[in-house]
């Protein structure tokens, strides 16, 4: 049998949605997560096609990732170095949320616009 909640259990640490949106509710995970699903990436690849975010954000958005498991890291010992970045099966589960929600930014960005005009 399903255990109820009751509306009062939305204000509570545990509360699934809170948990999710402390795994993924800053500036970059999501759009790392959504690069991710492309397949492997290497570092640079993915410096490229997020522009605007820091070599080092990236770096701590990666670290972050992999110790939740949702990333997984492989080093290459070759000189330059080679690091790939893949998501993992739990990865690809909390994937599919951030590319619904992705796609429907993509498809809504006149209502988000108009959102963030107000918000100026």
């Amino acid at each position: 049998m399903a255990n109820r909640t009751s509306s009062s259990d939305i204000f509570v640490d545990r509360y699934p949605a809170r948990r999710v949106l402390n795994l993924i509710g800053d500036k970059w995970t999501p759009i790392v997560l959504y690069c991710l699903s492309g397949g492997v990436r290497r570092f640079n690849e993915l410096q490229h096609r997020i522009p605007d975010i820091s070599k080092k954000m990236l770096i701590q958005v990666l670290r972050k990732l992999e110790a939740a498991g949702l990333v997984e890291r492989k080093v290459y010992p070759v000189v330059p170095p080679k690091t790939e970045y893949t998501l993992t099966a739990t990865g690809r589960q909390l994937h599919e949320p951030v590319a619904i929600l992705c796609r429907w930014a993509a498809a809504n960005t006149a209502l988000l616009d108009k959102i963030e005009a107000r918000l100026s």
